[in-house]
């Protein structure tokens, strides 16, 4: 304390420079003569030197019961989640050992094992041009619904940059996704990206360095011709870089819960913060991110000429209702490819459904889960054979058409009695080659003169996209260009008119 300190510079100015006899000091400052020697001989009192262990005469028996707990803890094949807390191995001490100690003592000998057990790492050089990848998770409110965001989080060590992007959840499409967001974010694409073992990434750990990669990582690593550096099983601290920024861009882009409508006005918020911070200056560095960002990009690949379209293919069969299940919804298809086998493209906000090369249906995708996505006109054509279940068809339930259409209807079953509505559902079946607001205004013609039958409607409509065709221009086809054509003779044709006719 610092009136200690004041006493021991008195004491010793007194007798060293005063000549203050050591008798007098000892009686004057009531201090033994061990003391008074230590005053005299260090300026400064000198710190607590512990001679040894201090003995544990209750704990003693019992370390290495302790030991053992936290060496099993310490193995990978234990649950994170399920190791002691310094309370249980007290409690397993008491109550299976015997120990009659405090669980102070426990506690203290924990800490200070782990403390000293502790893992210590070699400070790692980053070189420009390298990125590390992971996914953090946040909570996040979208369109007034609280949820648990996957955060995708690319840095870039050298410059310390980073970029962060939100979605519903973390799977193989969301992955791409955020690797196509910030490859765009920064304008390049990292030379290597150091990766934890993610199973959207790696199907198989071999041992050592070796893993089988999935097909989808392997397409997008080669669709940008970047290489990967996975690290050792329950070694993230080898990417530990973004782990830190993980936290950094919860902590300081994400508090208080955001509020957004859309995800991708959530993305645009995180995408300016990023921008934001590229101005802070890097710790140790005399320049900004920013500054630094330009040697990453230099060392950077270019970003290629063709996109990359993130998505998750899956095969799948169409079950006897003409739908298609996909992440724990099902989505519609027309009810000609029931039963049939189809291929799946799911994508992070479209889902796209094929029978080999031809595109059957496209739906919004939808992150919830078993939710029933119908489009009413994949069931028309069944509808046209099964008129009498149009009003009960639940694709059909929620269907809101314009006025005109029930208007037609009406017209149509006064005219032709039950055999008009197989004829309004006709009408209803054009939207299979032209979009509900191209159909409305045909029925809306239709109506005004009085030719209300499907043939009608659909010969309104195919007028209505006709579209005038321009002079011919060989703007576009250069290899038409060198093609010549003789000129044709049309002395042939005269010898079949009549003699003496000059017409």
């Amino acid at each position: 304390m610092h009136t200690d300190m004041e006493m021991w510079t008195e004491v010793r100015r007194r007798v060293l420079v005063e000549g203050l006899s050591k008798r007098a000091a000892r009686r004057e400052y009531g201090l033994g003569s061990e003391t008074l020697e230590k005053i005299l001989t260090h300026a400064e009192p000198p710190g607590y030197r512990s001679t040894g262990q201090r003995p544990r005469p209750k704990l003693g028996p019992f370390t290495g019961v302790i030991d053992e707990i936290l060496a099993t803890d310490a193995d990978p094949s234990t649950p994170r989640k399920q190791r002691h807390t310094a309370k249980r191995v007290f409690e397993r001490l008491r109550d299976e050992h015997g120990y009659s100690g405090s669980e102070v003592q426990v506690r203290r000998y924990i800490a200070e094992r782990r403390r000293t057990q502790a893992e210590v790492f070699v400070p790692l050089s980053h070189p420009p041009g390298e990125a590390q990848f992971d996914f953090g998770e946040a909570t996040v409110e979208i369109a007034g619904e609280r949820m648990k965001a996957a955060l995708a989080v690319m840095s870039l060590p050298y410059s310390d940059a980073f970029f962060v992007s939100a979605y519903p959840r973390e799977c193989t499409e969301t992955f791409q996704q955020g690797h196509v967001s910030g490859f765009e974010y920064f304008g390049g694409v990292p030379t290597k990206t150091a990766y934890d073992n993610t199973t959207i990434a790696v199907s198989k750990v071999m041992g050592g360095s070796q893993r089988q990669l999935t097909r989808e990582f392997l397409r997008l690593e080669s669709h940008y011709l970047f290489t990967h550096r996975f690290c050792r099983v329950a070694r993230g601290n080898e990417k530990g870089h973004v782990e830190n920024l993980v936290g950094f861009g919860r902590r300081n882009f994400l508090v208080p819960v955001p509020a957004f409508d859309t995800f991708a006005d959530l993305n645009a918020h995180l995408a300016r913060r990023c921008d934001a911070d590229l101005d802070r200056r890097v710790r140790g560095k005399g320049t900004t991110k920013r500054e630094r960002l330009a040697e990453d990009l230099a060392a950077m690949l270019a970003l290629p000429a063709e996109s990359f379209e993130a998505r998750r293919v899956e095969q799948r069969r169409a079950n006897t209702l003409s739908l298609v299940r996909f992440d724990r919804n099902d989505y519609s298809v027309p009810t000609a490819y029931a039963h049939h086998d189809l291929t799946v493209l799911g994508g992070v906000d479209h889902l796209t459904i094929a029978a080999g090369p031809q595109i059957v249906a496209t739906h919004l995708r939808h992150w919830g889960r078993e939710r029933v996505f119908f489009n009413p006109v994949h069931y028309l054509a069944l509808l046209e054979r099964k008129p009498g279940a149009l009003d009960a068809a639940r694709p059909l339930e929620d269907w809101d058409l314009p006025p005109c259409f029930a208007l037609l209807r009406r017209r149509l079953e006064a005219d032709l009695a039950s055999g008009g509505t197989r004829e309004f559902i006709k009408v209803l079946r054009l939207m299979e080659r032209a979009s509900l607001r191209e159909l409305t205004s045909a029925v809306g013609q239709a109506l005004r003169i009085g030719a209300t039958g499907a043939d009608a409607v659909g010969l309104i409509l195919a007028h209505s996209q006709e579209r005038p065709v321009g002079l011919f221009s060989l703007d576009g086809h250069p290899h038409l260009k060198s093609v010549v054509v003789d000129a044709i003779d049309l002395g042939a044709y005269r010898a079949l008119t009549p003699i003496g006719d000059t017409a």
